[in-house]
């Protein structure tokens, strides 16, 4: 009998086929896009020729065909989907659209937003409403849920997908528009969110119906038409298709569930390793696909896959169970550039398969990896593939020479060296974050390659790492075809429960997981498993009360005592969080999320007999070849194919075979294993640069490495801090600055803090100068000594090497509350910054390692929420540490004296660029001006000037003409001053560019004492990273938008907040809650219409709106609607982005309190070159049916329970003149409803 796996792939169909107790037999057919089966049946036929048989025997003779396939994938990423209809809440229309507020570039502002999946005219709500407990508050309405059908089927809808609140906890309402859907359109592919995903938060569970949606209909007629044609053929028993979790399914569960199969030809690779792992004793794996455009890494613990339910796929939120894939974009066809700052970057952009590399001779120009390894010796030109391919390595060189080594100052050999150096290195690193994200130490795991260019760079990978072991299967080339044939139908179960872990109804655990249980059992026996191959795993998802992110661990045995249950369980959950995160909070609450039920059906398991190749190392030369590494060398060259268990080769040597070549570099050593793969063995990394000049590949290495490191930092922090406007609205920046102060990479980052966070380590070192010891840590918050406003707080770390300061790891956090006369920071009120909170000039946290922990307490003593306040600072500490310890492995890669010669390479090419950029616009001076409509007091209608003035390569923004300073909060110290005008520029400028302090040189702030934009103490700031932030950045906007009109935007929706303190009834605990939904619209720009509810220009889409369903489990409120606000962008050329329409009700039982901060009420988002401007705020409380309009800057209004709290936010302005905007665009504009009587 034979089993066989399939792999449909974009460029060829792969097969994996093993024949009762032989060794596993590989092919390849090139697959046919059009009709994918077809490739399928043809490689059968291959197939049954090569076993000597017709297709016919062959398929009746199988007794297990699973298939993996890119069909859903390539559906989604060439949008080629279903005509989707959407149905949602009433109230919630456009969630789809918002995607939780964030842009993925945030520095790039212009750019085209991402199309939404349903079209906002197929979008439409029902009247209805369940609560977070269940409870049905409104019933639905199905009388008006025919007029919605009529109007889907008048526009020919192929698929709906069905979204509404809290339908994971009750799924009635979902249940009964199904019912009518389905006596409606029978045959029309119906998505509902309680099944495709029934766990908390809306916008995961809509993202991922959407998707399954979008595909499912493409997906099963796919999956239809390759059953019929291969049941034709002669196959007698079901096909199974392999799903994103690492399990297969019958076709017609996959046809239903069809976002599962995203993943599925890489799930098949991962699981492949998993197998051949736990075959070779290995089971700690890092699984390496290395392709042509990209490379797909994921770890493999104990045996299994990292499951994750967080993935991003074309710009769409997938949150169903699967394999923890990452994918970097670097492969062979990655292409090699050089900046105009002299950085080497390589990738994401690729060649593809057309026209390829420059050495396929199809007509490619631009140098790739390909490229240089042919020019390095590592490829064969006349043996490419077997022989199947031609390589031209004239083109390759002259590629190589033409785009990187005359703009290097390099010899072609050495361009094509530091092409792969700085390849591998960025997928080192890239797989050095994603073990930081899964709490654990590469080097503590091995490597298995796979895909055809990984042989070639995974040794140079696996010692970036400090990994001595890389398993290279015979499978490698197909082992997604492969692995399908190692896998087990497995059945993955979710409901979202929460609850507190010490108060939960044990009992009521018991039931849920028992009824998950069953509906897979009953599944598996129905398709004929055994009892005893049948396995289940019961998990939770679980985090500290104020988190966002939740940690997965096991569930005990449920048989136990229920305080037996509970009290492992509680330790389950800190020992996960401890090895994730460093720490973890004994003293906090713990809540359960989600509970997850995996039931598994054991597969007849694949035979490999161990290889009975017997010889030598000699019997496999097939030749020599000239190859380079660190210098020219000659190496043997060897057939894979003869390369038995025990045989040993020492490098240099390269191994051949017809789908892939592997280089063993000067010191690794290869040896064939027992199955007929290969184990590379890496040599340690004892080479230390000690040459303190630098060249341009190790700048490019180092630049990538740093920027690593800092992007660590930020990974701590969003999965270990407390309060949601850090760990879901990520209101932080980490970053990296050398002991002078400058900024050196910055991670992830709000933009107002780019240039703000050396003045804080300039403060640490005037404070403490010779005091700062190893192991100290300092905090500060004070703007007028270092800070912003008070309540970011930062972290300096300094890092020592050889006794010698060398970095300050930095982190500055915006913490929930700190104090002061109003509760959430922000003081609209204060007339000082006495009245605005805790003070904190820098102090020393840490002295020498250890802890103050006097002072931890008299900080947490002075604000309202000390246990968050701690958690948060915690995070903080934790993330600085993390990089000490990465700087510290760098330094000893480079010594001190290299490193920081690189630094200093890396800021001048920075500075490079942004003189070239700043040297190419008409020397002059121009003037902006924006205005603030009050700051709270006296002051209305407040100025910002800002004259710049370029000459040559050299930029000077004078503020001088702005305002005296104020009375209000609205206030400026100089270093946030000289970070918004930085970002400004930054917008202005390639988004490529780093973001360090090489790109600050050329330009100088000039803002003199006194004003509203470097007041003298004791004046309050503490909105000034909003206002007069923003207006800075408008300013500078409006005085440079004649000389470059492509380079900047229409104005952005201003920030205005509110926050609301008061006692949850159900928890009797004080809370604090932040405003961060219904954000405003972004400005329009040349060739791009504004982002709709992106928020303001200071964060440009980096905030993270939060969770309907969690606000309304964890606080007192109703969320009554947060959609678009059609009308509010500016119209033009390109319209302003929406706005938002936000309305909650106050559900406690005794006052709150809500604080109004921010501005744009009266001064609207502006337009450029005859756009319009967007429309302003308006926000309002109606109490017992009065209205009443909210100032932009207020204390102490009082919310009673019941009232109801209304923002409409302000669209972005519009750019170029109305009636330039195209008849096609306006048209859809209309269609969609974005505009308001056929215009804006």
């Amino acid at each position: 009998m034979f089993h066989v796996g399939i792999d449909v792939g974009g460029t060829f169909t792969d097969f994996a086929v093993v024949q009762d107790d032989a060794s596993p037999a590989y092919f390849k057919t090139a697959s046919t896009p059009l009709d994918p089966s077809e490739a399928v049946v043809q490689g059968l036929q291959d197939i049954s020729e090569a076993y000597g048989c017709s297709l016919e025997d062959l398929l009746s003779c199988t007794s297990l065909l699973i298939h993996g396939t890119t069909v859903a994938t390539n559906t989604l990423l060439e949008r080629k989907g279903a005509t989707v209809g959407l149905i949602t809440t009433e109230g919630f229309r456009d969630l789809l659209e918002l995607r939780e507020g964030l842009k993925e570039d945030r520095y790039n502002l212009r750019m085209t937003p991402v199309e939404p999946l349903a079209p906002r005219y197929l979008r439409h709500t029902l009247s209805e409403r369940i609560r977070s407990d269940g409870t049905v508050e409104t019933p639905l309405d199905m009388v008006s849920l025919d007029p919605i059908l009529d109007a889907f089927e008048k526009e020919h809808v192929e698929a709906i997908a069905v979204c509404l609140l809290f339908s994971y906890v009750n799924p009635e309402h979902e249940q009964a528009v199904a019912s009518r859907l389905r006596q409606r359109f029978p045959d029309t592919f119906v998505s509902l969110s309680h099944q495709v995903i029934p766990q908390i938060k809306e916008y995961d569970r809509l993202s991922t119906t959407a998707v399954n949606a979008y595909i499912g209909p493409v997906y099963a007629r796919y999956l239809r038409h390759m059953k019929d044609q291969i049941e034709a053929a002669g196959l007698k028993n079901d096909i199974l298709t392999m799903t994103s979790n690492g399990g297969v399914t019958p076709l017609d569960t996959a046809a239903q569930q069809a976002v599962q199969a995203i993943l599925s030809g890489p799930a098949g690779g991962i699981s492949g390793a998993a197998a051949y792992g736990k075959r070779m004793g290995e089971v700690n794996l890092i699984g390496f696909d290395m392709g042509g455009t990209s490379t797909d890494i994921s770890l493999i613990e104990d045996g299994d896959p990292h499951i994750t339910g967080e993935h991003y796929e074309a710009g769409w939120k997938i949150s169903v169970p699967m394999i923890d894939i990452q994918t970097l974009g670097a492969g062979g066809g990655s292409i090699a550039r050089v900046d105009d700052g002299g950085a080497l970057h390589v990738g994401p952009q690729s060649a593809g398969a057309v026209p390829g590399p420059a050495c396929y001779g199809r007509g490619g120009k631009l140098p790739t990896v390909t490229d240089a390894d042919v020019v390095l010796g590592y490829l064969d030109p006349d043996n490419f593939l077997g022989g199947r391919s031609v390589l031209y390595p004239d083109l390759a060189e002259q590629s190589i020479q033409d785009h990187v080594a005359e703009p290097l100052s390099l010899s072609s050999v050495e361009a094509a060296s530091g092409i792969i150096h700085v390849v591998t290195t960025a997928m080192a690193e890239g797989i050095r974050l994603l073990a930081v994200r899964r709490g654990v130490d590469p080097r503590n795991f091995a490597i298995l390659a796979f895909g055809g260019a990984s042989g070639l760079h995974i040794g140079r990978v696996a010692r970036h790492l400090g990994i001595s072991k890389v398993f290279l299967p015979a499978a490698a080339p197909v082992l997604s075809a492969y692995g399908m044939l190692t896998t087990d139908l497995r059945y993955d179960y979710a409901q979202s429960f929460t609850a507190s872990l010490a108060t939960m109804d044990v009992d009521h655990i018991r039931n849920l997981t028992s009824n998950l249980t069953r509906e897979g059992l009953n599944k598996l026996r129905n398709q004929g498993l055994a009892e005893s191959d049948i396995s289940i795993q019961l998990a939770a998802d679980m985090r500290y009360l104020d988190q966002i992110y939740e940690v997965t661990v096991p569930i005990p045995d449920l048989t136990q005592a229920d305080a037996v249950i509970i009290s492992q369980w509680a330790s389950n959950f800190h020992q996960r969080y401890e090895a994730l995160y460093s720490y973890h909070q004994l003293d906090q609450e713990i809540r359960l999320v989600t509970l997850r039920v995996t039931v598994s059906g054991k597969l007849p398991a694949i035979h490999i007999p161990r290889s009975s190749l017997s010889g030598d190392a000699g019997q496999a030369v097939k030749g020599e070849r000239r190859m380079y590494t660190e210098t020219w060398c000659t190496a043997k060259v060897y057939d894979a194919a003869r390369i038995g268990p025990g045989i040993s080769i020492d490098g240099p040597a390269i191994i051949e075979s017809d789908f892939t070549t592997i280089l063993v570099e000067e010191g690794n050593r290869i040896e064939g294993d027992p199955y007929g793969g290969m184990i590379l063995h890496i040599a340690g990394n004892d080479r230390r640069n000690t040459d303190t000049r630098t060249d341009p590949i190790t700048r490019s290495v180092v630049e990538h490495r740093l920027e690593s490191i800092a992007l660590e930092m930020a990974e701590v922090m969003i999965r270990t801090s407390m309060s949601q406007i850090l760990n879901s609205s990520r209101d932080f920046s980490t970053a990296i600055l050398d002991a002078g102060t400058q900024l050196v990479a910055q991670g992830e980052g709000i933009p107002v803090h780019i240039s703000a966070l050396p003045p804080a380590a300039e403060a640490v070192i005037s404070y403490f100068a010779e005091e700062i010891k190893e192991g100290d840590l300092f905090l500060i918050n004070d703007p007028y000594f270092g800070g912003s406003h008070l309540p970011d707080i930062t972290a300096i770390y300094p890092i020592f090497y050889e006794g010698v300061l060398r970095f300050f790891a930095v982190n500055r956090a915006h913490h929930s509350d700190i104090g002061g006369g109003t509760h959430g920071g922000y003081n609209p009120s204060a007339s000082e910054i006495y009245q605005e909170g805790l003070r904190i000039p820098p102090i020393k946290l840490y002295d020498q390692g250890r802890p103050r922990e006097d002072l931890m307490q008299m900080l947490a003593a002075n604000v309202r929420h000390p246990e968050n306040f701690l958690g948060d600072l915690h995070a903080q500490i934790g993330s600085v540490q993390i990089a000490a310890r990465r700087l510290q492995s760098l330094l000893n890669d480079y010594g001190a004296a290299g490193l920081m010669a690189c630094v200093d390479a890396i800021l001048e090419g920075t500075e490079r660029r942004i003189r070239q950029l700043i040297s190419g616009w008409p020397d002059g001076e121009y003037i902006g001006e924006t205005f603030i409509d009050d700051d709270g007091f006296d002051a209305e209608m407040i100025p910002i000037r800002a004259k710049v003035t370029i000459r040559g390569d050299t930029m000077a923004i004078d503020l001088s003409e702005s305002s005296p300073q104020v009375t209000g909060f609205i206030n400026s110290a100089y270093a946030n001053t000289r970070s918004l005008a930085h970002v400004a520029i930054m917008y202005m400028a390639p988004s490529d560019i780093p973001k360090n302090e090489g790109s600050m040189r050329p330009i100088s702030v000039i803002a003199p004492k006194g004003l509203i934009v470097n007041p003298h103490p004791p004046a309050p700031v503490c909105m000034s990273t909003n206002h007069c932030g923003e207006e800075i950045v408008e300013a500078i906007f409006k005085a440079l938008a004649p000389v470059v009109p492509e380079a900047v935007n229409a104005g952005f929706s201003r920030r205005l907040r509110f926050a609301i303190t008061g006692r949850h009834p159900g928890t009797g605990r004080r809370f604090i809650w932040h405003f961060f939904f219904g954000r405003g619209g972004g400005g329009a720009s040349k060739g791009h219409d504004g982002w709709s509810c992106v928020g303001e220009v200071n964060v440009a889409g980096a905030i993270r709106s939060p969770s309907v369903e969690i606000t309304e489990e964890r606080f007192p409120f109703k969320i009554v609607r947060n959609d678009l606000r059609p009308g509010s962008g500016g119209d033009g050329a390109w319209r302003g982005g929406l706005g938002a329409i936000f309305e909650m009700v106050y559900e406690g039982d005794e006052p709150a309190k809500l604080n109004m901060a921010g501005d744009g009420i009266i001064n609207a988002p502006f337009g450029l070159f005859g756009g319009e401007p967007g429309l302003p705020h308006t926000y309002k409380v109606i109490s017992n049916g009065r209205e009443r309009i909210l100032k932009s800057k207020e204390t102490e209004v009082p919310i009673l329970p019941g009232d109801r709290v209304v923002a409409l936010s302000a669209g972005g302005g519009g750019y170029g003149a109305v009636e330039d905007r195209s008849v096609v665009m306006r048209d859809w504009d209309v269609r969609n409803g974005y505009v308001v009587g056929g215009g804006r």
